[in-house]
């Protein structure tokens, strides 16, 4: 079966490679590019499939079992246009393979004095002969990173000046999930894609693991009525759990600047003292809206007022 759809979907990254693509690219002059837009149709393709699925999976139980419901979905439009963005780009791995002669030149050097950069799986033998282990490995580690870069948009003003456009969200559905400001997705991106290449995440497991964190958290942000039990909501994120930490007045208050900041596992909030488990479905978005602060409606505007935020939060606030 998965051999069947390897096939299939090489049959039609040739295609559109060699009937769109590579002809664009002569009329262009840019025959230069080949390789590297050869690489880029593929992640297109990955990225096309990744949103219909999502779309597939998740738009019906938004449908079935709402946590709101709302009199049209004007406001969540917007995020659809970040999520193709994003999933058609995919930034992480963009950033990952842009590094990645860099780090080559990098562990070279070092090779060339004597040292031997080591990397996970050096640390950790059996994840050489192990992909699913590996793969659940590196996710974890990733997703531990990503709960502390999490926990720092929130307790920074000058990144939250960043942030505070993905909380200002008023219809959340599953396309939230990329709703970020493009300088706070650049940052993140490439913290995401340094660590990868710094623990040595082999480029396809950096792909599927960047894959499966990424269908979780869209699917953390449905607007669905949904959670994983006493239990399961102490190890996985369920929309749920994940909505407490968007709602107003909860998402970005407290001690901790928020709650339920873990992406993947929630085990990160339990560990560390930030998890919610109030049964609620509260409204969200950000207290300021209610005082008429604008976030923006659309894509621009949005953008714009993120960069005058972060103007006026200049300087190590904390």
């Amino acid at each position: 079966m998965w051999e069947f759809i390897s096939t299939q979907f090489t049959i039609l990254h040739a295609w559109l490679f060699q009937t769109i693509i590579q002809p664009a690219l002569y009329w262009l002059g840019m025959m230069s590019w080949d390789e590297m837009a050869f690489d880029g149709t593929e992640l297109f393709l990955i990225g096309a499939i990744e949103l219909l699925l999502l779309y597939i999976l998740f738009r019906p139980l938004e449908l079935l079992a709402p946590a709101e419901n709302w009199p049209d979905r004007k406001q969540a439009n917007v995020d659809f246009l970040y999520s193709m963005l994003t999933k058609l780009g995919i930034l992480p791995l963009f950033f990952f393979l842009a590094l990645t002669p860099t780090f080559d030149w990098v562990n070279g050097t070092l090779r060339l004095s004597g040292i031997i950069p080591p990397n996970l799986e050096d640390f950790i033998p059996i994840l050489k002969n192990s992909p699913v282990l590996s793969s659940v490995v590196y996710l974890a580690i990733f997703d531990f990173s990503d709960y502390w870069r999490h926990r720092l948009q929130h307790s920074l003003n000058i990144w939250w000046a960043l942030h505070s456009l993905h909380h200002s969200q008023r219809q959340m559905s599953f396309w939230t999930d990329d709703r970020e400001h493009l300088l706070d997705q650049l940052i993140s991106s490439l913290l995401r894609a340094s660590l990868g290449l710094i623990i040595g995440v082999p480029p396809v497991q950096f792909l599927v693991v960047t894959l499966i964190s990424g269908a979780i958290e869209a699917f953390s942000h449905a607007n669905v009525r949904l959670s994983f039990g006493t239990i399961g909501e102490r190890l996985i994120v369920s929309p749920r759990f994940h909505r407490l930490h968007h709602a107003m007045a909860v998402g970005h208050d407290g001690r901790h600047r928020g709650c339920n900041f873990a992406q993947v596992f929630s085990i990160w909030d339990v560990l560390f003292g930030t998890a919610n488990f109030d049964a609620t479905y509260h409204p969200t978005g950000i207290t300021d809206q209610l005082a008429g602060i604008d976030y923006g409606e659309g894509f621009w505007s949005q953008q714009r007022l993120g960069l005058t935020r972060l103007w006026r939060t200049r300087g190590p606030q904390l």
